[in-house]
């Protein structure tokens, strides 16, 4: 069996789509599945062998432990604009101590959700070279509860035989309806287009960068989804460790929302209104993955280029609109 945890998340319903597409039906998809009707979409056509209660899973996995081949732990709390550190401690941090201990004590192989929101503003670059995870300073709560557990499996004597922790930059894409605030720029601007004819984007508050200029390393979900997959299948111990996640291309969100206008059929009408004050402190303006560590382990696949993936999303939004 495969364990995913926050199964009925953006990212994590991907995976399991696309491992059942490949016959992996014995899946244990893990969430807060009572709470959260708005994810059912993601997950209720999944097939499974379990699904299992967030806080159910540690007593769960003790008692079905032999049967578990391989854990990916994707599931957390993910809003960069909370400030309770409880929360992200409770949700974030000791949870996955709790399944790095688990899969070190039943030698399950691990892949978790760490997030590029560790490299903070930028100032010590973009690299997963463990040597350089001390130097990094998030700008929010939720960037130090992933650099925080990243830290401290980088620090533990016992690690699982094979595990990997992936920074995901600005992933988008199918499944994340049920973000709001949080879903990508991709789906706010197709809501905003579709309801106006037109997109306002957050201004620069910065004299050295344009309006629209600020750039992101932005990944298309199926891209994310690969990678697991080749590292669920790679699974070497020797290549351990920490990985970047994006396309290892900056792009700007100008070129972004014009491609949702290109893949609309509609004429671009951007707009710019203020960053939000609760964010403008802590906002990225430019972030690009290094993916050459990922790719010195094998793997060659291309990742998807920005107007392909918005051509693609797009195409999926209007489909839902049609049904």
């Amino acid at each position: 069996m495969i364990v995913i945890t926050g199964a009925a998340g953006f990212i994590s319903s991907a995976l399991a789509r696309r491992l059942n597409a490949e016959g992996f039906l014995d899946l244990v998809l893990v969430d807060d599945f009572t709470s959260r009707p708005d994810k059912l979409p993601n997950h209720q056509g999944l097939s499974c062998a379990a699904r299992v209660e967030r806080d159910d899973f540690e007593p769960w996995l003790r008692e079905n432990e032999n049967q578990v081949q391989f854990i990916f732990h994707l599931g957390a709390r993910t809003d960069t604009t909370e400030q309770d550190r409880g929360l992200f401690d409770r949700l974030n941090l000791d949870y996955s101590k709790m399944i790095w201990r688990a899969c070190v004590e039943f030698g399950l192989p691990l892949i978790y959700a760490s997030s590029a929101a560790t490299y903070g503003g930028g100032e010590h670059g973009y690299s997963d070279d463990h040597a350089l995870v001390d130097r990094l300073v998030p700008l929010n709560p939720y960037g130090d509860s992933k650099q925080d557990f990243d830290v401290w499996a980088l620090a533990q004597d016992r690690k699982p035989y094979f595990w990997a922790g992936l920074k995901f930059f600005n992933v988008y894409g199918p499944g994340e309806q049920h973000k709001g605030r949080m879903a990508s720029v991709v789906k706010h601007a197709f809501g905003q287009i579709q309801q106006t004819g037109a997109m306002k984007l957050f201004r620069s508050h910065r004299e050295d960068v344009a309006n629209g200029e600020q750039q992101r390393d932005f990944i298309f979900v199926e891209d994310v989804v690969d990678v697991c997959q080749f590292l669920m299948h790679h699974r070497k111990g020797e290549d351990s460790g920490l990985f970047n996640l994006g396309s290892g291309t900056a792009r700007s969100f100008l070129d972004l929302v014009k491609a949702v206008f290109v893949a609309l059929d509609l004429p671009v009408e951007i707009g710019f209104i203020d960053t939000p004050e609760d964010i403008r402190d802590t906002y990225q303006y430019y972030t690009r993955a290094e993916m050459e560590k990922l790719q010195r382990i094998g793997y060659e696949r291309p990742f998807t280029a920005l107007e392909d993936g918005v051509d693609a999303y797009v195409k999926y939004l209007k489909g839902l609109e049609l049904a």
